[in-house]
């Protein structure tokens, strides 16, 4: 007789939900593609552009994605490449004010939205960036 047991899917008749959300969202794919489009916004924004190193953009998107990566469950290569990831110490050499961070936020938000990931995902990759962005703020002036 088979044993009845209720399975939590990540939507209706969608994968089964368990693991790491780095597995649940398909893994080092998902998360280039999402810095990707991150940063095709990124570029177009006259605030944020500058504070970012357009010689290496493949350098800032592999850095960027393997962070987010080992955060999520996937591969150290970040931590191995990096050493531990110390975001504040970072991104102290930057004016990251509310307007730096709300136009951070508004690409990254186009860029989630893009992958049409299951509600789950979505809300838990979203609140984490949400998140970290307020708390990269290091000064309120213009």
């Amino acid at each position: 007789m088979a044993e009845d047991r209720l399975t939590l899917r990540m939507s209706e008749g969608g994968p089964v939900a368990g693991g790491s959300l780095f597995d649940e969202i398909g893994g080092s794919a998902t998360f280039d593609l999402l810095v990707t489009r991150f940063y095709e916004g990124v570029q177009t924004d006259e605030v944020l552009w500058p504070m970012y190193p357009q010689h290496d953009l493949e350098g800032a998107i592999h850095r960027l994605s393997t962070f987010l990566q080992q955060y999520w469950g996937g591969p150290h290569t970040y931590g191995e490449e990096r050493g531990h990831p110390r975001l504040r110490m970072r991104h102290a050499a930057f004016k990251v004010n509310p307007d730096a961070r709300d136009r951070w936020l508004h690409h990254m938000r186009a860029a989630v939205d893009s992958l049409e990931l299951p509600e789950l995902q979505r809300v838990t990759l979203w609140d984490y960036l949400d998140r970290a962005a307020h708390s990269l703020v290091n000064t309120f002036e213009e």
